[in-house]
C-alpha cells in the first residue's frame, strides 16, 4: 500500500517537473549545466556519476560575501531544476561510448569496464569524458555541452584508505545545536566556513602515510544532500584538505522499506560497505564525530568486515551523553581488536596514529603547528 510519504514525494516530483517545463516554455529557464561528481573505481571498473541541471548562477565563494549573498546562493542550490530523460554519452579512454539517460532527479550513473585507462591526474585520478547528446522536448540541446569526471583508483602500493565524515568531523557545523547549525549552513560559504583546527594537516599526513608517496586514498561519506556538492568540494580545495569522492545523499522523501534504518545510518553504512567490497585488500581508517551515529555505524562496519579496520577516530563534540555512548562502543570493539578513540583534537589523533605506525612521528609537531595557526586565525 502506498504510504502518505510516498504520495507526497510523487506529488512534489510532479510539481517540480511541471514547473521546470513551464519555465522552459516561457523562456525563463537558465542554461543547462552538466555537473561531474568525483567518484571511485578500480583498473577494471569505473563508476561515473553526474547530474544535469540548469545553471543557477552560483558565484565563486568570497570571504567578503554578505550573509544575504550566501543565503541566496544556498536557496539557488536547493531550488534546482533537474532535467530528466536526457541522454548523456560517457566515453572512457578506450573510446567506447556508453549512453545513459538522466533519471527523475537529473542524475546519470554509469558502471563501465574500460579496455584501457588514461594517464592519471595527481597519481590517483582518472578522467572520463561526458557529453550531453539529447534533451527531451521542449528543451533545446546546447552546442557541445561536455564535462570531465574524475574517478579515483587507489594505487596497488597504497597502505590504507581513509573514510571520513564531513559535518562536525572536518567542517564546523554544530549539528547538535539546531539554531547554530542553521546559521552556519545557510549564512556561510566555502571560504567563511571553518575547518576543525589542525584537521587539514592531519589528513595530509594520513594521505602521506609511511611510504612517503602521498597515495593513500580519501573517501568522504556524508548525509549532506548532493545539492551541497559544490560547496563541500570548494571547502576541501580552499583548505588544502586531500580531495576524495564525496558520497552524499539524495533528498528524496521516499523510503525503500518501512523498517529500514534511519536515512543517515542506512546511507553511510551502505556506502562504506560498497567501498570495502570494492577494495577487498585495502585496510581502512575511519574518522567521525560523536554528534550522530558514527560510532554505531563504524562498530557495524568492523563486525561486517573483520580485520579490515586499522583504527577509528571519533571527534568529541562535547556532549557527555554522546561521549558515554562512544566509550561503550569502544569497549565493545576491544573484543574485535579494533581501537576506537574519542579524541579532543587532531593532535591527540595524530599521536595515536604515529604510535600505531600509520603516520610518521614528525606528523605530530606538524599537526600541532597547524592547529595553533588555525586557533590564531579564529581570534
Amino acid at each position: 500500500m502506498t504510504s502518505l510519504r510516498d504520495k507526497i514525494s510523487d506529488l512534489a516530483e510532479w510539481a517540480d517537473d511541471y514547473l521546470t517545463l513551464t519555465r522552459q516554455r516561457l523562456g525563463l529557464l537558465a542554461p543547462l549545466q552538466l555537473l561531474p561528481y568525483r567518484s571511485y573505481g578500480t583498473p577494471d571498473r569505473l563508476y561515473v556519476k553526474g547530474r544535469l541541471l540548469t545553471d543557477k548562477g552560483i558565484t565563486e565563494p568570497d570571504p567578503k560575501d554578505s550573509r544575504w549573498h550566501n543565503l541566496l546562493n544556498m536557496y539557488r542550490r536547493f531550488d534546482s531544476d533537474e532535467i530528466n530523460g536526457a541522454q548523456v554519452i560517457v566515453r572512457a579512454a578506450d573510446g567506447i561510448e556508453h549512453p545513459v539517460l538522466t533519471d527523475d532527479e537529473g542524475y546519470f550513473t554509469v558502471n563501465l569496464a574500460p579496455k584501457r585507462l588514461p594517464e592519471p591526474i595527481d597519481y590517483l585520478w582518472y578522467p572520463v569524458d561526458a557529453l550531453l547528446q539529447q534533451v527531451p522536448a521542449p528543451f533545446t540541446l546546447p552546442d557541445n555541452l561536455r564535462t570531465q569526471a574524475h574517478v579515483l583508483i587507489p594505487p596497488a602500493d597504497a597502505e590504507y584508505g581513509i573514510i571520513s565524515d564531513l559535518d562536525d568531523t572536518v567542517i564546523q557545523t554544530s549539528a547538535t545545536h539546531l539554531l547554530r547549525m542553521a546559521r552556519t549552513v545557510l549564512l556561510r560559504n566555502a571560504r567563511s566556513r571553518l575547518p576543525f583546527k589542525g584537521v587539514a594537516e592531519f589528513y595530509r599526513q594520513l594521505q602521506l602515510g609511511r611510504n612517503g608517496k602521498r597515495n593513500n586514498p580519501f573517501f568522504y561519506v556524508s548525509s549532506s544532500p548532493w545539492n551541497l556538492y559544490d560547496l563541500l568540494e570548494d571547502f576541501l580545495h580552499l583548505n588544502d584538505i586531500p580531495p576524495g569522492p564525496l558520497l552524499l545523499r539524495d533528498m528524496g522523501l521516499k523510503r525503500t522499506h518501512k523498517d529500514a534504518d534511519s536515512a543517515h545510518h542506512g546511507h553511510k553504512l551502505k556506502e562504506i560497505d560498497n567501498l570495502l567490497l570494492t577494495y577487498p585488500k585495502l585496510p581502512f581508517v575511519l574518522i567521525g564525530d560523536s554528534g550522530q551515529e558514527d560510532a554505531n555505524i563504524y562498530r557495524e562496519v568492523v563486525r561486517r568486515h573483520p580485520g579490515r579496520v586499522l583504527a577509528i577516530y571519533i571527534r568529541d563534540v562535547q556532549s557527555p551523553d554522546r561521549a558515554l555512548l562512544v566509550e561503550k562502543v569502544s569497549d565493545d570493539l576491544r573484543d574485535e581488536n579494533v581501537e576506537m578513540l574519542l579524541v579532543q583534537d587532531t593532535v591527540q589523533a595524530a599521536e595515536h596514529a604515529a604510535a600505531h605506525g600509520l603516520v610518521f612521528t614528525e606528523a605530530i609537531p606538524a599537526v600541532e603547528s597547524e592547529k595553533q595557526k588555525d586557533e590564531t586565525a579564529e581570534e
